[in-house]
Parts: C-alpha cells; sequence; structure tokens
C-alpha cells in the first residue's frame, strides 16, 4: 500500500477507541487463538455432524464454557455488492419478519437491495481457513436492525449454522490470496453444490473510500441465517469490534476486476457487481462460538463493549 494511502487510513478513523485501548483489543483477540485448539476440534466437528440434527442443536444450545472467541479476518478480504432483479426469490430466502433494505457498500453511492458476497480468509479460536459467504441485506420490521442474511456459504475449514449443523470442509478447492502484482486471486469451488467464484482484482487501481456506516457498523450488530441455513428459533448475533475498523476500504474499480464465474445467488442477482470492497488490513472482532444474541444496539454500546473486552484483559 502506498504511503499517501497509508496516511489516507490513519486519518479516516472516526472511532471514540484511543490507539493503546485498540492495540490491546488486537492483542485480545489475536490471543484466544490457538492453532493446536483448532487442529483438535475438527475431527470433533465432523464427529458431531454424523449426529442428528436436533440432537446437535441441543448440544450447542448447552455447550458450556467461555462462549466468546476471537475472530480475526485476514488483510484483502473482498466483498462484491449485486443489485438484485428477482426480489420475489431472494425475499424468500429471509428468515420470518425481515425485508430486503436498499443499501450501498460505500457512503456515495445510491442505495438499492443488494446481495453482496465476502471472500476472506479468517482466523478464529474454533475454525481456520477460507470462506465465501452469500448475504441479503435486509432490515427486521421489528427492531429496525440492519442485518447482514447469511444464505449461503463454502468454506474449506469445519462449519456450523442452524439450519445444516455441523460439517467439516464443503469445497473441491479453496484459494483467496494475493500476488506480487497487487491482485487479489479468489478462487472457490463446491464440492457438494453447483458454487464457484473465480475473480481477480488489480488493487493499484483501486482508491480509499468512506464505507457506509449504517451498513457497516449497524449491520454487523445483527447477523442472522437465512435460506438453506436457517432453522426456526434460532436468533440473530453480533460481533463486537473497533468501528474505526469500518470507517474506509479500497474502492475497486469496474475496469479493474474481472469476475471469471460466479454462481452464488445466479438465481435472484444481476449479471455484473456495482461495487467491490477490499479491506487491505486484518479486523478483529470478538463473537461467539456458537450463534448467540448480544443486548449491543449502536456504535456507542459497541464501543462501550470493546473497552470492556480490554478492561478484563488487563
Amino acid at each position: 500500500m502506498s504511503t499517501g494511502v497509508r496516511r489516507s487510513y490513519a486519518g479516516a478513523m472516526g472511532s471514540q477507541i484511543e490507539p493503546q485501548e485498540l492495540r490491546s483489543f488486537v492483542r485480545h483477540a489475536e490471543g484466544t487463538i490457538s492453532p493446536k485448539t483448532v487442529a483438535s476440534l475438527y475431527g470433533r466437528a465432523e464427529m458431531l455432524s454424523r449426529m442428528p440434527r436436533p440432537l446437535q442443536r441441543w448440544i450447542v444450545a448447552h455447550a458450556g464454557g467461555e462462549s466468546d472467541i476471537g475472530f480475526v479476518v485476514d488483510p484483502y478480504c473482498t466483498f462484491l455488492a449485486y443489485g438484485i432483479r428477482d426480489e420475489a426469490t431472494a425475499t424468500r430466502l429471509l428468515p420470518p419478519d425481515y425485508r430486503l433494505a436498499p443499501t450501498s457498500m460505500f457512503a456515495d453511492e445510491a442505495p438499492r437491495p443488494c446481495a453482496i458476497l465476502g471472500a476472506f480468509t479468517v482466523r478464529a479460536s474454533t475454525f481456520c481457513g477460507v470462506r465465501v459467504e452469500l448475504y441479503l441485506i435486509a432490515e427486521h420490521v421489528r427492531t429496525g436492525m440492519l442485518t447482514w442474511v447469511i444464505c449461503d456459504y463454502e468454506s474449506n475449514t469445519i462449519n456450523y449454522d442452524p439450519g445444516q449443523g455441523f460439517s467439516g470442509a464443503t469445497t473441491s478447492h479453496a484459494v483467496a490470496t494475493t500476488s506480487h502484482a497487487g491482485e487479489v486471486i479468489i478462487d472457490v469451488r463446491s464440492r457438494e453444490r453447483a458454487n464457484h467464484l473465480s475473480v481477480t482484482a488489480a488493487l493499484p487501481q483501486a482508491t480509499v473510500r468512506a464505507l457506509d456506516r449504517r451498513l457497516w457498523v449497524d449491520g454487523n450488530l445483527s447477523v442472522d441465517y437465512g435460506g438453506r441455513l436457517m432453522h426456526p428459533g434460532s436468533e440473530p448475533f453480533g460481533l463486537v469490534f473497533d468501528p474505526g475498523e469500518m470507517t474506509r476500504a479500497l474502492r475497486v474499480p469496474h475496469d479493474a476486476v474481472r469476475v471469471e464465474r460466479n454462481t452464488f445467488g445466479a438465481g435472484f442477482r444481476e449479471d455484473e457487481p456495482f461495487e467491490v470492497a477490499c479491506f487491505p488490513y486484518a479486523q478483529h472482532f470478538i463473537t461467539t462460538s456458537y450463534p448467540r444474541s448480544r443486548p449491543i444496539r449502536d456504535e456507542h454500546d459497541l464501543e462501550e463493549a470493546v473497552r470492556g473486552y480490554v478492561q478484563r484483559a488487563g
């Protein structure tokens, strides 16, 4: 990243979290991740996946021990936003009490109902690997909370969701990496479904732009499951993070993006993305080992939660 871009990021942080607090939170999130623990959990998750799903859900609901985990999305995670051409089909994938909500990834783009594909490498206390997730952006009709609804995903590591329960890797191959030419290279293919995403994005042409705060901050306080992943009675869950991490990102122009193949959501989304965003730094979250709701409703509550973890970590 050029010096100019680094300076733009340094001046863009709108959070009230102090730099020392942020560094402490980052160390805490990273410090919870143990490769040895992740390795031991893989076989356990595969064993649980063979159990009946009602029993799996019972085990999750009664899981004891420390539920909070560190969740780190490594640099150059990339998001593609697509307009929705068939809103009726997309709406059928939403859980009850949700409706599609117009939004955009960047602050200066006209809002529209959209589906977003995220491709990233993640490290957590419970799994590490590459994931592609398909989201519909929706609003809960009673609470008004903007929500990222995960409707589909593929991953080369262990997984858990309310609808499908535990599973091992679902991909035949999974690549989310960069090249010395400044390209993000994504190629993730499912071995179980028709899902395949193959994208190359050239970052030298990208520019730093302000993100839509409601989507990236408020939306990540409420994440839910839809499509084949949802199950009646499951609750939306939220992430704890410094909102400054969601202030700006790289906006990759259309002519710098080559989508060679994308079958995720092909039945209801438009053919080409209208926005592509890339985060050239690691993002650090605290979440729960299994989906559980949190009483965090706005940015102020979020910052207080960050400070709480910093204080408990010492």
